[in-house]
């Protein structure tokens, strides 16, 4: 199970660096840009916490 939530973390952080570097090339547009970035965000942070560690 953790290891399926690690990738799909993956895929979330690729969503957000990856548009910035197709926008700066010209590959995108900027509304494109904004959703696939927007859609990372929500990927990462709703995969993350669970398999992270706590830091306590």
């Amino acid at each position: 199970m953790k290891t399926i939530l690690k990738l799909v973390s993956l895929v979330g952080l690729v969503l957000t660096v990856l548009p910035a570097l197709l926008v700066m090339v010209g590959s995108i547009r900027w509304e494109t840009h904004a959703l696939l970035m927007f859609v990372g965000m929500v990927v990462w942070f709703s995969s993350a916490p669970f398999w992270m560690k706590t830091m306590e």
